[in-house]
């Protein structure tokens, strides 16, 4: 049997030594920059060129609406999203990464200046750890504004304790909004542990009622699909041994707050007291 160390090792290898860029990828978990809201393409033209080369995400788990936020990345990798959450949030917010391979953060840390000058402000640090223990990286209880991750919880081998680790940080009324490979069904032992699948995103994907079991076990029984796009397996080694299985790539929101367990309309009303032009919106109907 696997052990949870060798799965690691396993996908540090695959991402620090394997995988020289998204081109070396062999399925379409990686999104493409069409598939990204207008307000984050926009800034890409910001970023260094060796980070967008070696992004390895699924999606787009970066929500508007930031400015002087505390944003912790689970799985930053070579810092693309933080780089991208670094303007979102703005001289006021700060931005964390954590990544568990030193060859992904060298990257990262590498370009920190550079994109520090561009910016006009310095708000990005990048931890290297464990996302299943962010003690050890001195993330406090109740401390973050909002958690992203983007295609890297599927590599870890306990889920769980990923997820309880984000609802320990996250502040009281604080929000999960990621990205991830899911599937249809749950995937056998023997494929969980092969290398090549679990570098894909495949072989550790969740299958997703377990997934919203173990939110729900942790207090969150409301959780919402943002957006869902199939992935294709295009590799025919790849294909050959887990072809059966479909997989989607999709975007979760989910808020540490208590929350009913569906979503019901009973047809009340809001009536939007905030910043936007109130001839642009005078109410909003309230879905829950």
């Amino acid at each position: 049997m696997t052990t949870s160390i060798e799965i690691s090792e396993s996908v540090r290898h695959y991402y620090g030594q394997v995988l020289q860029s998204s081109n070396d990828l062999k399925t379409s978990a990686c999104c493409s920059i069409d598939a990204m809201p207008s307000y984050l393409k926009a800034l890409l033209a910001g970023l260094h060129p060796e980070v967008l080369e070696r992004f390895y995400g699924c999606g787009s788990p970066l929500p508007p609406a930031l400015e002087g936020k505390t944003v912790l990345d689970l799985g930053c990798g070579t810092g693309r999203d933080c780089y991208l959450l670094s303007k979102l949030v703005g001289p006021t917010g700060r931005v964390i990464g954590v990544d568990m391979t030193p060859e992904q953060l060298e990257v990262a840390v590498r370009h920190r200046d550079w994109h520090a000058e561009r910016f006009g402000f310095a708000n990005v640090e990048f931890l290297h750890g464990h996302i299943e223990n962010l003690h050890t990286v001195g993330i406090a209880d109740n401390s973050i504004d909002v958690v992203v991750s983007n295609c890297v919880i599927n590599l870890s081998p306990e889920k769980p304790r990923v997820l309880t680790e984000i609802f320990r940080v996250l502040k009281p009324g604080g929000e999960l909004y990621f990205s991830d490979v899911f599937a249809d069904r749950r995937i056998p032992a023997e494929l969980r542990q092969d290398p090549v699948l679990l570098g894909e995103c495949l072989g550790g994907a969740l299958y997703w009622e377990d997934f919203r079991r173990i939110l729900q076990d942790l207090g969150c029984p409301d959780v919402r699909k943002v957006k869902q796009n199939a992935i294709s397996i295009d590799d025919p080694e790849v294909f050959a041994k887990i072809g059966v299985v479909n997989f989607d790539s999709v975007t979760v929101r989910a808020f540490k707050m208590p929350l009913e367990d569906r979503c019901e309309d009973f047809g009340q009303v809001a009536v939007y007291l905030g910043t936007i032009d109130p001839g642009c919106v005078k109410t909003l109907d309230l879905v829950k």
